[in-house]
């Protein structure tokens, strides 16, 4: 198969590209000018999304008109979820798409490195201990040269243990990259298609945790005074930008109202020239730096002194004017061709133009024939003459002239080859090493997401100059609520595989078998077997249950009969008697705030063989802000219901042998917390109850157990650091005796957000803490309260679970069997 040979990935994404075009208002027209005019260019660093100051970005990009960039260094793959139980990786898709919303909103763009977000790292040493330095360096310094920024803003200080590792290595390594940039001796590789590039300062986005930030006398610093102004052509605020922009990180639960009024943000000088009245001192103006430049800016100043914002079209002569001058002139220099690529969408959108490249189906696959739609419309007097439209898959000749809202439409078919990349995130397609993506070819590093799987440039002519409009292959149809709606064409494969879950648990009253649904984009393909890598043929049994000719699909029974191993991990997949092979099953991850997502997992299990008493029993779970946990404890044996909002009373929970609490759920769930009182009777009657993690804040009740404790933000970060165990708890005893190996091979961490300030009826069995921290035992809360037994927990159960981590799921069995056997 090809790897991305369709993707000519850029580092900027194209400014003529009809993706997300919407025709402007002309104030709006003329606010763009501006921006076209400026050639400032400022890259924002720091480790995350949600890290960057909307506002502060809001304002460069609207108000000083500069290109801003935002380089997150991760995609917040190892946070939490509020709206969803996606983690990880599918946790970065969706905060990847809420970066780029957030950028749509308030005029900047998204950068990314290579670096995975791996969880709360509490300084940088343990942060690179886990990233490569050298390549993440590497990264930032790309990125520089490629940009080419006159500043550099970092979020965050470099000062350890303020905030989070990360954080604090984002700003470590960007000063490192600011001194480095420029030297041909640093990363020579790099030369061979970017030039060094040097940065004139870098700058801290300074702030005081709790409070206004007062500068200090020693340093240099400057202040943007006008942050909370409004802006007359934008009709709103940059204080009301930056909250709209904030409000789009929806899974980190960052709805935001905007500030009222005057705002102050500080820039505080690190390194680099000092400056007199702004930070932008000494920058030079690029127009005056190239061929023709300094007529295209007086031309510039012309039109926007003469702007007719009743009829814009009038100027687009001007534009056209302007881009003959432009256009012949050749640099290297990434802003020119940014700003070649900024005219033409001023034209189109002055003109009105609207183009669309459409199909009536939102998935495909390889070796398909696709029926499409390539629509154009132009409202304008002023003919533009459509001569092609060109793709990697198709090339079609036009010569047909759209003029006066007389629109152009051509049905468009050609067949998708066998060998065609389906549409996988590049940063996923060759795995994780060593907490930073896979990915090999420079040009990926920084984009945010793939270009479109299947796309059409339509080649224009206005006015005797030709323009190149590039337009995506977009699945559109109407809602009968939300009414238009558009999404992205996607390649998947013709035959997915997938599994009903991701772990087996090879122990007494567990499910050993495994569900795995064979479908075909194309045609029931019965002749080919199911075969399981990494097992010999006699540890496992194959069945097909059932064909669905109607629906294309099969589904097989895979029952697992013994392992050589105590957990291991094997694959599954289809194969067919050409030797042809399939192992790929299709996620899809769907919120309307975001568009349709889909990416691709290699369709492997873990096997965990453990000697594990389970009683099984009815247990109930109520949900919190989403996890996996349930399904972990229905293939563990236990009969696991769901209780929704209506069941939350004391006797519904009476049917139960235990209640567990999903996380996050005090935080989320308001008929929970109206409902304490009757879960508190339950425990007093008799009955367990579970209560996983909770965040310190917001807290919809302050009353989560029968005696009182807070929630801090105590959590230990290291998921191998040393646990002391008061191994004759009861806990630990009943009904598996739990060792010191139970607590190898954790992932990402031990747990987070810890119990403080708890009543001396808590029992406290574990003490834990990152290298060099004080011990803490508010990991685990127990008590028995009535005849009943009660537990809060901030270890991190919704990791160790779904990822199969034995002696996690043996002590979370035992906290299940306090209850009383029902």
């Amino acid at each position: 198969m090809k790897k991305f040979s369709q993707l000519v990935i850029v580092f900027v994404l194209s400014l003529i590209s009809f993706t997300q075009a919407q025709n402007l208002p002309s104030s709006a027209l003329y606010h763009d000018l501006l921006k076209f005019k400026e050639t400032k260019r400022i890259l924002y660093v720091a480790a995350h999304p949600d890290d960057e100051n909307t506002r502060l970005i809001g304002y460069l990009a609207n108000a000083e008109h500069a290109q801003v960039a935002y380089l997150s260094l991760t995609r917040g793959d190892g946070g939490q979820n509020l709206i969803g139980k996606e983690l990880g990786i599918e946790l970065g898709y969706i905060r990847t798409h809420e970066l780029m919303k957030a950028r749509e909103r308030d005029g900047g763009r998204q950068l990314f490195s290579r670096a995975l977000d791996f969880g709360f790292s509490k300084n940088p040493d343990e942060t690179l201990m886990n990233w490569d330095k050298e390549k993440l360096l590497s990264d930032v310094v790309w990125i520089i040269r490629k940009f080419q920024p006159d500043i550099i803003i970092n979020r965050f200080n470099t000062i350890p243990g303020t905030t989070h590792g990360h954080h604090t290595t984002s700003a470590i390594l960007s000063s490192e990259a600011f001194e480095i940039s420029d030297r041909a001796d640093v990363f020579p590789e790099q030369l061979k298609t970017i030039k060094p590039w040097k940065v004139r300062r870098i700058f801290w986005n300074a702030y005081s945790w709790g409070g206004q930030y007062e500068p200090k006398e020693d340093k240099q610093y400057h202040t943007f005074s006008t942050v909370g102004d409004f802006n007359p052509l934008l009709g709103e605020t940059y204080s009301q930008i930056a909250a709209d922009s904030r409000t789009m990180h929806k899974s980190q639960g960052f709805g935001s109202t905007s500030q009222i009024g005057k705002g102050n943000d500080f820039i505080e000088l690190v390194k680099g020239e000092p400056f007199t009245s702004s930070p932008f001192d000494g920058i030079p103006n690029r127009w005056l730096e190239i061929v023709n430049g300094k007529e295209i800016e007086t031309k510039i100043d012309q039109l926007l002194a003469s702007f007719q914002f009743i009829q814009p079209t009038q100027h687009v002569q001007q534009l056209l004017e302007i881009r003959r001058l432009l256009n012949p002139i050749q640099s290297n220099d990434v802003w020119v061709a940014e700003k070649k690529e900024h005219l033409d969408r001023m034209i189109l959108q002055t003109l009105g133009v609207k183009a669309e490249f459409i199909i009536k189906k939102e998935i495909g696959y390889p070796g398909e024939e696709l029926s499409t739609e390539f629509v154009f419309n132009n409202p304008s007097g002023l003919p533009l003459r459509i001569q092609s439209f060109q793709g990697q898959l198709f090339n079609q000749s036009f010569n047909q002239i759209a003029v006066n809202n007389q629109v152009v439409v051509y049905p468009l078919s050609f067949r998708v080859p066998v060998d065609y990349p389906v549409s996988q995130p590049f940063w996923l397609a060759n795995g994780i090493e060593n907490s930073l993506f896979d990915i090999q070819d420079p040009s990926l590093i920084g984009p945010p997401i793939n270009e479109p799987s299947i796309a059409g440039t339509a080649l224009v002519e206005v006015d005797g100059q030709i323009m190149h409009v590039t337009i995506p292959l977009r699945y559109k149809y109407n809602d009968q609520v939300d009414g238009e709606i558009q999404q992205p064409f996607t390649l998947v494969p013709e035959v997915n595989v997938s599994l009903d879950k991701n772990n087996v648990f090879l122990i007494p009253g567990a499910r050993k078998d495994l569900r795995v649904e064979v479908s075909f984009r194309n045609e029931l393909k019965q002749n080919g077997s199911l075969q399981v890598d990494g097992l010999e043929s006699s540890q496992y049994k194959v069945e097909l249950l059932s064909t669905d000719e109607r629906r294309k699909r099969m589904v097989y029974s895979v029952t697992f009969l013994d392992s050589d191993q105590l957990t291991k991990q094997v694959g599954v997949r289809y194969v067919l008697p050409n030797g042809q092979s399939f192992a790929q099953d299709t996620k899809r991850i769907i919120y309307k705030h975001i568009p349709n997502l889909t990416y691709f997992t290699d369709t492997k299990i873990n096997l965990v063989k453990m000697d594990l008493k389970i009683s099984g029993g009815k247990v109930a779970y109520i949900q919190g802000a989403g996890d996996d946990v349930p399904e972990i404890l229905r293939s563990l044996g236990y009969d696991l219901t769901i209780l929704d909002d209506a069941e939350l009373n004391q006797r519904r929970f009476a049917e139960f042998k235990t209640v567990i609490i999903g996380i996050r759920a005090f935080n989320v769930n308001q008929s929970l917390a109206n409902n304490v009182d009757q879960l508190m009777e339950y425990v007093k009657e008799g009955g367990n109850v579970i209560v996983q993690y909770n965040t310190s804040s917001p807290l919809l009740t302050r009353e989560l157990g029968p005696y009182p404790f807070s929630i801090s933000r105590d959590r230990v970060t290291v998921e191998g650091s040393p646990v002391q165990v008061a191994y004759n708890h009861r806990l630990m005893a009943y009904p598996n005796k739990v060792t010191a190996s139970d607590f190898e091979g954790w992932v990402q961490e031990r747990g987070l957000y810890f119990a403080s300030n708890w009543d001396a009826n808590y029992q406290t069995p574990f003490t834990m803490n990152d290298p060099g921290e004080n011990p803490t035992q508010g990991s685990l809360l127990f008590t028995t309260f009535g005849k009943g037994t009660y537990t809060y927990s901030g270890i991190s159960w919704f990791r160790q679970l779904p990822a199969g981590v034995p002696g996690a799921i043996k002590i979370f069995v035992n906290l299940i069997e306090q209850g009383n056997g029902k």
